[in-house]
């Protein structure tokens, strides 16, 4: 197994920042982007292919409808109309949205063209309902300054987000649409060498332009990074969807350039061999043999009304299972590919076929059947008989493209920082013009007037924050970086809560609780702004603030008077803390006797256990250390 070394790849990148707009309505349409639980109305919908203006067929369409799924919509008057139901031609385009892309455009010293074609990108996976997304080219060739480094930047694009996604499973899809129609601008850089903290660099530094305008919303899903990654050698650019954390990023470049080096690694033991797969030879319904297997996977598949089906793979033997990289197989992939068609998985003849409940027996019989020899590899899959042959076929295009290296695909980020096969890459004959939109104008009025609005550089904006709140540098930072810049100037305006404290909260705090909870549900901004509330009317202690937003996020508490009252909080007059402090004081008297002024310490721990987030901790020492001096004299 080879070292990988990041450094020596030929590793290219290229980002594009999708960045919803805080204009307060939809793009083509009134509807504010109210996201919500409680849907009124539903339907349902089957997506189907249409043909560029030269007659041709995109290839990542073609593979969504091959999964043949229905699509279920679920929508809220409050947050969608006949617009995002396709049922309704779309409205005039929102002037704040385009305005707000026009100040983007001039901020990153762009050329902003004077008349804007609204253009159909076809998407048919059902997170549109129209099975396109409307996107319109506002400007081009700008750039961006990051550590003295010009970074080229190739456009800037205003276009609707998609619907969010509820539940995917088998045959079926489940999309919202309050998210879909919100003003979406999209900032696409050069390609730039070089290394995964460097790539952050860049998308950090657009991301701070951005929030300076404060004309963006904030928050998980406001903001998220496609990803463009190529080493050398491989030949093809594979698109890298849906990253939104920063941290995430690095991870995700790095595993990307490693798997398409691995790739590159398999090319080289595979290119020589004479890999030809006849579907009239190579491939056979073997479900008869496997009626009687102890493969649990397996028999779950035939309760199901599934097939079985043995692909022979002639000279491949040790080639599934080869690991060039740690995680890094040709398996792996194989797998991943047949997941998105709705099977669980596949085995190849490089695994240990025991532990699946798949026996000597069962294999031999399989080998013979196919004459499949010592050279020979092969793969074993379930799954339903009206998808197989479409599946096969992906199965051995994408084994012919193992011997090209890298196969242009799209692909999805995962939590952990790795990528998973979602698409084929698309081609030129996904977009189209817009046949309901007339070609929008942009006067000279428009772009200098753009140009007068560029906000202060964020730099500038932090060290105001610094001098205005009496913060240090990195809480300022921090502040300004985060989600909630717009609640912390809100709760601060009145200067009742120390800026700093209220900064720790929502920069530490918070940040700490998420990164121990990661599947912790979202703490909305109504609960954070009503937790100070309540904290500046004397409700409750700032000790409790932690106690309450661990409970909403875990699920324990549903509001935050539940989590008072879960938490038995709310803060305790003099009269009720200094009879529990009398009762610990009597209690442990004989520690105040051998320890002297020294109790302090056992007992402050002993009042926590009880008073914890009903007073506030300084308050708490002072108290019971003045009380056991009485005990000491």
């Amino acid at each position: 197994m080879s070292e990988f070394q990041i450094d020596k790849i030929g590793l290219k990148v290229g980002l594009e920042i999708h960045q919803q707009l805080a204009t307060g309505k939809k793009l083509f349409c009134n509807c504010m982007p109210i996201e919500t639980e409680e849907y009124l109305t539903n339907f349902s919908r089957k997506l189907r292919i249409t043909k560029s203006e030269l007659g041709k067929l995109d290839p990542s369409a073609i593979f969504e409808k091959s999964k043949e799924k229905t699509i279920v919509y679920f929508g809220n008057p409050q947050s969608s109309c006949l617009v995002e139901q396709d049922e309704e031609p779309p409205h005039d385009l929102d002037k704040v949205a385009k305005e707000t892309t026009l100040i983007i455009s001039a901020s990153l010293h762009a050329k902003i063209f004077n008349e804007i074609y609204v253009m159909r990108k076809i998407v048919i996976d059902g997170s549109n309902t129209s099975g396109f997304q409307r996107t319109m080219l506002v400007s081009v060739n700008g750039n961006i300054e990051v550590d003295g480094k010009k970074i080229g930047i190739q456009s800037i694009c205003l276009e609707e987000d998609a619907a969010r996604l509820l539940k995917d499973s088998e045959n079926v899809r489940e999309y919202s649409l309050d998210r879909l129609g919100i003003p979406l601008v999209e900032i696409a850089t050069e390609p730039v060498s070089g290394k995964p903290e460097e790539i952050k660099k860049i998308a950090l530094t657009l991301g701070r332009l951005l929030r300076a305008t404060k004309r963006v919303e904030r928050g998980l899903g406001s903001i998220r990074q496609d990803v463009n990654v190529s080493v050398e050698g491989g030949g093809n650019v594979v698109e890298v969807k849906g990253v939104q954390k920063l941290d995430q990023l690095e991870k995700v470049i790095e595993y990307e350039a490693k798997r398409q080096h691995g790739l590159l690694k398999i090319k080289e033991k595979v290119e020589k061999i004479n890999t030809g797969i006849d579907k009239t030879k190579d491939v056979r319904d073997v479900t008869d043999i496997f009626k009687e297997c102890s493969s649990k996977i397996i028999q779950k598949a035939l309760t199901q009304g599934s097939i079985v089906k043995i692909i022979k793979v002639p000279g491949f033997s040790k080639i599934f299972g080869y690991e060039p990289y740690p995680g890094i197989r040709l398996g792996k992939q194989l797998g991943e590919l047949v997941r998105f068609f709705g099977l669980g998985g596949i085995f190849h003849s490089d695994e240990d076929l025991h532990g699946y409940g798949i026996e000597d027996s069962q294999i031999e019989n399989l080998k013979q059947i196919l004459n499949i020899g010592p050279s020979d590899a092969f793969l074993i899959l379930a799954g339903d008989e009206k998808k197989m042959d479409v599946i096969i076929d992906s199965l051995i295009n994408r084994i012919n493209d193992s011997k090209k290296g890298v196969p242009a695909e799209t692909r999805a980020a995962t939590p952990s920082g790795e990528t998973v096969f979602l698409r084929p890459r698309p081609g030129a004959s996904r977009m189209y013009p817009e046949t309901d939109i007339p070609p929008i104008t942009v006067s000279h009025e428009e772009i200098e007037d753009a140009k007068k609005k560029v906000p202060r550089s964020w730099e500038d904006m932090v060290s105001s924050l610094q001098k205005q709140y009496d913060l240090n540098s990195q809480l300022a930072i921090q502040i300004f970086d985060s989600e909630y810049l717009d609640l912390f100037e809100n709760i601060c305006k009145d200067r009742k809560i120390p800026a700093n404290f209220v900064a720790s909260i929502l920069c530490g705090t918070i940040t700490n609780l998420e990164r121990k909870m990661p599947d912790a549900k979202t703490l909305r901004v109504t609960d954070i702004s009503e937790a100070f509330n309540l904290l500046k009317n004397g409700n409750i202690a700032k000790e409790s603030l932690e106690i309450i937003f661990e409970s909403i996020m875990s699920g324990k508490a549903k509001s935050m008077s539940d989590a008072i009252k879960v938490n038995a909080l709310g803060v305790l007059n003099d009269n009720e803390l200094n009879k529990i402090l009398d009762e610990i004081i009597e209690s442990n008297i004989m520690i105040i006797k051998e320890q002297g002024a020294r109790a302090i310490g056992p007992l402050m721990g002993l009042a926590m256990k009880s008073l914890r987030g009903k007073v506030d901790g300084q308050k708490l020492n002072q108290l019971l250390e003045n009380k056991i001096k009485t005990k000491i004299t």
